[in-house]
């Protein structure tokens, strides 16, 4: 009886850690060997093979990809408080572009595909409806920063797909809070809370975009996507839909406007995008704002891992 071993696609995945980047891990976990890389000691979900290394670092990520030799480089590391960018730009700058560049060129070196995840910040917010072909203008640091990572990754040559999302939810083991969870925690607690009702995007749950990511990485798409959850509406109804399925009190939501924030950042109000293009290539549908908080609402209440 002849023995083959069946030679496993080699992924790595950068900013492990992170909400996106633990769902990456889970996604790929049984039909890939998957190398883990952040910028903690150790890692946050247990048997990963891990080390820690800052993306920003070009001599030492270019060390460990050749050394490692992926087939896929996916970067889920980003600096992504918006209004800290403007506070902190040249940190903004070295983690969302120079970081960017050295993941992108790395993986060029080893000839591994590059699958970065951008933003709707790229826009302003004033199109009716975007899709991959619109022109992004940014109107924040942070989208700035975005934005030329982007084109680092065009720019270093490498095979390469660019996936824009927004409004990233989920649960993970030591992540910070996402706009979803934050919600769980002030409305479980019977807290106020204040919600703007002008900001429309499409909340994304980040198991969906870690299932789109290994479809095009199983396809081998080199291209650019708009990828996020199929519901349209403001941050203030989907605070509403969170309380009615959690069983919240929804009188503790209250109507503002993104003006009365004063935040430092200005924000796109209204990104719209067609996810027609990644319907049709990649054969993928994407939760909805019911489904996927209920998924939520099972992973935080521990019957679903």
């Amino acid at each position: 009886m002849i023995n083959l071993k069946i030679h496993k696609n080699k992924v790595l995945i950068a900013g492990a850690n992170g909400l996106l980047g633990q769902k990456l891990v889970n996604t790929f976990a049984d039909d890939f060997e998957i190398y883990g890389v952040g910028r903690k000691t150790s890692p946050s979900l247990a048997h990963l093979d891990y080390t820690s290394c800052d993306i920003t670092h070009r001599r030492d990520i270019r060390k460990l990809v050749q050394s490692f030799n992926p087939n896929f480089v996916l970067n889920a590391a980003a600096y992504t408080n918006v209004d800290g960018c403007e506070d902190d730009k040249e940190n903004c700058w070295k983690v969302n572009v120079k970081g960017v560049e050295n993941l992108a060129q790395a993986a060029r070196s080893v000839g591994a595909t590059f699958i970065h995840v951008s933003t709707d910040y790229v826009f302003d917010g004033t199109e009716e409806e975007y899709t991959e072909a619109s022109t992004p203008k940014p109107i924040s640091y942070y989208g700035r920063a975005k934005l030329a990572g982007e084109n680092a990754v065009i720019i270093s040559e490498a095979a390469h797909a660019i996936v824009r999302t927004m409004i990233l939810y989920g649960t993970g083991a030591n992540i910070g809070p996402n706009f979803a969870t934050w919600l769980v925690n002030k409305l479980s607690k019977g807290e106020p809370v204040p919600i703007v009702d002008d900001q429309f995007g499409h909340p994304t749950l980040a198991d969906d975009l870690a299932k789109a990511i290994r479809k095009i990485v199983e396809l081998n798409k080199t291209d650019l996507f708009h990828i996020c959850g199929s519901d349209y509406l403001s941050r203030h109804d989907f605070a509403v839909k969170l309380a009615d399925i959690f069983d919240f009190d929804a009188s503790l939501i209250t109507r503002i406007k993104t003006a009365d924030l004063n935040q430092k950042a200005n924000r796109p109000l209204k990104t719209k995008f067609s996810l027609e293009k990644a319907r049709k290539e990649l054969g993928i549908e994407m939760s909805g704002v019911e489904e996927g908080l209920t998924i939520l609402k099972k992973q935080l209440s521990g019957l679903d891992h």
